[in-house]
C-alpha cells in the first residue's frame, strides 16, 4: 500500500503488509498520541526514539523493526502528516486482520 506523506500530494512511501505486522508485534502506536489526538514531528520523534531504543534492547535480533525502520519510519519524506496517514493505513490494516 502507498501512504501520502505531504498535504500537497507529492510525496508518498509504500508499505508492505510485513511493516503492518511488525508495528503490531511490537504495539509501536500504542500509547504514542496523547490524549488530544494530535500527531505532529514530537510524536514522529517520540516513535523513532521508541524503535531506536526497541533496536538497541534486541542486539541485533530485529530485523523487522531495522527494514520497518530503513523503509518507512526513518524515510526521508516521512513527516507528521505521513504518520498520519500511516497510523489510518495500520487502523485499516488491523481491521481486515
Amino acid at each position: 500500500m502507498t501512504i501520502q506523506t505531504n498535504s500537497s500530494g507529492t510525496r508518498s512511501i509504500e508499505v508492505s503488509d510485513e511493516n503492518m505486522q511488525t508495528i503490531q508485534k511490537y504495539a509501536l502506536f500504542q500509547h504514542l498520541i496523547d490524549s488530544t489526538g494530535i500527531i505532529d514531528e514530537d510524536v514522529l520523534d517520540k516513535l523513532k526514539l521508541n524503535i531506536r531504543s526497541l533496536i538497541a534492547a534486541n542486539e541485533g535480533n530485529c530485523k523487522d523493526l531495522i527494514d520497518l525502520s530503513f523503509d518507512v519510519i526513518f524515510h526521508s519524506n516521512m513527516k507528521a502528516f505521513g504518520l498520519h496517514q500511516l497510523v489510518l493505513a495500520y487502523i485499516h490494516w488491523s481491521k481486515e486482520e
